[in-house]
């Protein structure tokens, strides 16, 4: 049978939702807190204690030092007890002695019980922190516990309080106590008072938890959400993708009759989700992102300084259902497609170009072109303003004319932009490419200049050079810059010296190996590796490291092109010979071409540096000899 300490542990433990060590850890630190406090012991001195779980007892061992005669008993033990127990134990040692006071029982419950539910308390803050900030960015389930003006507060899970503040409220919507209510989990931070859940349930992400949960076919990986655009309480927008041949993406988040998507509406307070199929074709997506509204056309104009925008063509009667109710629908599908939309009417798409193919002298061929529909345009735009009735071959008609010539224009509009793209690459192949690379305070303009340039946001020469060439009516426009400005940067950045650029110089050299069957080729003869250590390569002509490496493989093969007739000495001597001879070769073809940067720095290293090849009949091998100007008795005889 368990006794009355061992159930009120398990009672602890249980009620604060934490394992057995943490309770038991901080029992011991408040046993050895209460016995410090009732001795006064130095927080210096080493103090254990150790609880039995099963009985409650309590057992406290204190380190004191071994003396001859007791003075402090709180610190010292005399050596006939510490020899009870540490028989070794010698005067002036330590040993943990066993000192639980007689009444520590009811000393230690008075004492600690501030300490024990302190750290209860912190225990269970770390546990909290630990399990939430795992959910950061999920989604949980709460009931409302308080309501304030300023924000709902939630209890998650029955184990901590989260805060639902008012902007992360879905407008409309009212709670009341013990709601219960899905939550996002926004952020989770530590603060002095526990961990602070702040939760959200405007948040798009708990849009994509909520599809998540309810659609399977989302968690089993068939069809996957590429975008999200939601203003809460009012309309979202959802494209989704299948991931698999056969899969409906849009039948699988509105499920049959609308009931998997129709939940989802319900929990957020009756918000209208738009579920459309994403596409890769741009124009394709953009027209679907409108929907419910019908669209007659998508021209996409993507311009460098300004982004990317879409025009979009739709019928006059479904003008207002494109735009949405205060622009709803136009804002979250150009959130969903990440392009800026222009919408229009196609009425008003008609009258704009023909106004430009009648004004503009630019578009006088195309105008001649569409002469005929131009006429047809005209007579239905007399209908409309009389109020007469349109008929749908007539739309047809203004419909096809709107399409030829955005096309028409469209293409012309990329053919001139090409046109600057060469003449801005022309431009740029100009400039020095250290220009880039120098910064504006380093040319010698003046400090007013200076200013105006980097308020602008340009920075280095490079940029400004750049702009000058190419349209110098640019940077007059700004604010303070005038011709005189215009006229000193073009000095000073034409004037200055640019460094030169540095070429990026890669040497690969290959240094040949002399395997053991080419060693074993020659009976009797060690060959050593002709070719130069670092030490030499470092100073020997690049270009003379290539031939050198070619005669060391006719020396691996040299026992199957001697003469048979020869003497091995005298074949030896050939090779040598036929070294220097490539070698010699070697110098005069590289000062022909003139490989290196200076040939006459080049031509005086090779003056200094000489090499002789020997063969030495005393060692069997070849000797590779070196001199720098020295005289013709003072050879080294290194080996290479």
């Amino acid at each position: 049978m368990k006794s009355e300490f061992s159930l009120a542990f398990d009672e602890i433990a249980e009620r604060f939702g934490l394992p057995q060590d943490t309770v038991m850890e901080a029992v011991e630190a408040m046993m050895i807190s209460a016995y410090r406090r009732s001795v006064y012991a130095s927080s210096a001195q080493n103090v254990e204690v150790t609880i039995n779980p099963e009985t409650g007892e309590v057992h406290v061992y204190a380190e004191k030092e071994v003396v001859e005669t007791v003075e402090n008993p709180s610190t010292e033990v005399s050596l006939e007890e510490a020899r009870q127990v540490e028989q070794e134990v010698e005067l002036g040692g330590v040993v943990m002695v066993e000192s639980t006071p007689k009444d520590f029982g009811r000393v230690a419950a008075q004492t600690a019980k501030q300490v024990i539910l302190q750290r209860l308390r912190e225990a269970e803050r770390e546990a909290q922190y630990a399990e939430f900030i795992e959910r950061e960015g999920d989604m949980v389930h709460g009931t409302v516990h308080s309501i304030t003006p300023q924000a709902v507060t939630v209890g998650l899970l029955g184990r901590a309080e989260a805060i639902l503040p008012r902007n992360q409220q879905i407008p409309g919507e009212r709670f009341r106590v013990r709601d219960r209510i899905r939550v996002y989990v926004l952020e989770v931070r530590k603060s002095s008072r526990g961990p602070v859940i702040i939760t959200s349930r405007t948040h798009p992400a708990m849009l994509r938890r909520l599809l998540e949960m309810e659609v399977p076919e989302i968690s089993q990986g068939l069809v996957e959400i590429k975008a999200i655009a939601r203003e809460a309480g009012r309309r979202a927008k959802v494209a989704v993708a299948a991931l698999r041949e056969g899969v409906d993406p849009v039948g699988a988040c509105v499920g049959m009759r609308g009931v998997r998507i129709q939940s989802i509406v319900r929990d957020l307070n009756d918000e209208k989700i738009d579920v459309i199929e994403w596409n890769p074709d741009v124009a394709t997506f953009i027209a679907k992102a409108l929907s419910p509204a019908r669209v007659a056309g998508v021209y996409l104009d993507e311009k460098p300084d300004y982004g990317k925008t879409a025009m979009v063509i739709v019928p006059e009667d479904q003008l207002s259902l494109a735009i949405g109710r205060a622009g709803v629908n136009a804002r979250l599908a150009a959130k969903l497609t990440g392009w800026r939309i222009d919408i229009k009417s196609l009425t008003e798409s008609a009258v704009d170009l023909l106004n430009l193919l009648t004004s503009d002298p630019t578009y006088a061929d195309m105008a001649t072109s569409e002469a005929d529909t131009i006429l047809q345009v005209e007579t239905v735009m007399t209908k409309k303003a009389e109020n007469r009735p349109v008929t749908p071959e007539e739309y047809q008609t203004m419909r096809f004319f709107v399409d030829r010539v955005q096309l028409e224009i469209i293409g012309r509009r990329d053919a001139k932009r090409q046109v600057e793209l060469d003449r801005l690459e022309a431009i740029r192949a100009l400039i020095p490419s250290t220009a880039y690379e120098v910064v504006l305070q380093e040319v010698g303009l003046s400090t007013r200049v200076l200013n105006l340039l980097g308020e602008a946001g340009y920075k280095s020469a490079g940029q400004v050079l750049e702009q000058l060439e190419f349209d110098g009516d640019k940077i007059l426009a700004l604010p303070g810059v005038g011709p005189k400005a215009i006229r000193e940067m073009g000095e000073v950045l034409r004037g200055f010296e640019y460094p030169e650029p540095v070429p990026e110089v890669v040497v690969e050299e290959e240094i040949p190996v002399v395997e053991e069957e080419d060693e074993e080729a020659v009976e009797g003869v060690e060959i050593v590796e002709v070719g130069a250590p670092v030490e030499v390569a470092s100073e020997i002509d690049l270009a003379i490291v290539e031939p050198v490496a070619e005669v060391e493989v006719e020396i691996k093969t040299a026992p199957e092109v001697f003469e048979p007739e020869l003497t091995l000495e005298d074949a030896f001597q050939a090779v040598a010979d036929e070294i220097e001879t490539v070698i010699e070769l070697d110098e005069e073809l590289v000062e022909e071409e003139e490989i290196f940067p200076s040939l006459e720095e080049k031509r005086k290293k090779r003056k200094e540096i000489s090499r002789v090849v020997e063969y030495d009949p005393d060692s069997g091998e070849l000797i590779v000899r070196r001199r720098r100007k020295r005289q013709a008795e003072d050879w080294e005889g290194d080996e290479f």
